[in-house]
């Protein structure tokens, strides 16, 4: 029997292309951000400077979420067939879904959102972290 988790492959090219989508936008809000802390410079108000700080947050969390879905997708495709690999890919799995998870309590805390917005985009961003999740756990058992 073949030792692999066409599971982990599969979820592995999804997070490598949203991973790379998501860091286009990331370096797009990086110089989003930048624009915005310029203004509140000009501005000088405390609500600018907040407005910014919170800008400023969210872009570093949207680069290092990115960054992180990336690696853990390449990560996944490269060692989908390797079951002494499945630890590195379950740390992947976990890092990657609590920086979402990160990511939309830092949504919630600035914008506030819309409740049904916020619960279709906890409910189908946590899908693929969580099946790249059963991946790596398919890929672990078959270690032992």
């Amino acid at each position: 029997m073949e030792k692999k988790s066409t599971l982990l492959k599969v979820m592995g090219i999804i997070m490598i292309i949203f991973g790379s989508l998501a860091l286009l936008g990331s370096l797009v809000l990086l110089l989003f951000t930048t624009l915005v802390d310029l203004s509140a410079e000009a501005v000088g108000t405390e609500l600018a400077e907040l407005f910014a700080m919170y800008t400023t947050i969210g872009s570093v969390i949207s680069l290092i979420s990115a960054v992180v879905m990336l690696v853990a997708g390449i990560v996944g495709v490269k060692n989908y067939n390797k079951p002494e690999k499945a630890n590195v890919c379950l740390v992947f799995a976990v890092l990657v879904a609590i920086l979402y998870v990160v990511g939309i309590v830092e949504s919630i805390m600035s914008s506030g959102g819309t409740a049904a917005f916020i619960v279709l985009d906890i409910v189908f961003g946590l899908a693929v972290p969580v099946l790249y999740l059963l991946g790596a756990i398919k890929l672990k058992k078959l270690a032992d």
